[in-house]
């Protein structure tokens, strides 16, 4: 497996910020490894006090669920106990959340971060992700939740 740098988190995260300021957002980035642990977060001036957290969260869920938020909602939304109740285990160290702006880091197919984006709009946050990872090659097609076979583009729910 090859890790995710911090050279490679700070290009994702100067990318994502230079997007955000082409649309006039002031965006919080964070970028974690495969495991969930932070390697970079940064909040830009202007961005709101609580988007470093959230961005964080959001790259923590697509990390250790292997998978976008988009990817989650379906999930969240026909289990919503069960749900609810991953981010009470005791590994748990963030709240999983099934939002967009959360995308995993994957590379020749293996999943090696997560990247959490928050501050825009929702669709603003998602937008930003994918536009950052593909355009500095990482993939973005993620098998859909129990089916073995091709995977599904991450925009689309499983």
């Amino acid at each position: 497996m090859n890790p995710l740098t911090l050279d490679a988190a700070e290009e994702i995260i100067d990318a994502a910020h230079q997007r955000a300021q082409a649309i006039g957002k002031a965006v919080s980035v964070a970028v974690v490894d495969a495991g969930g642990f932070p390697i970079a977060i940064r909040r830009p001036d202007g961005a709101r006090p609580l988007t470093p957290d959230i961005a964080r969260a959001k790259a923590y869920t697509a990390a250790i669920m292997q998978r976008p938020g988009t990817m989650l909602k379906k999930w969240q939304e026909s289990q919503p106990v069960f749900f609810a109740q991953l981010s009470q285990l005791p590994g748990a160290a963030l709240p999983i959340m099934a939002t967009e702006g959360s995308l995993a880091i994957k590379r020749a197919g293996e999943i090696i971060g997560g990247l959490g984006i928050a501050g825009g709009t929702a669709d603003e946050d998602q937008r930003i992700a994918e536009e950052v990872l593909r355009s500095l090659g990482y993939e973005l097609e993620f098998a859909a939740w129990g089916v073995a076979g091709t995977p599904a583009p991450s925009g689309k729910e499983a």
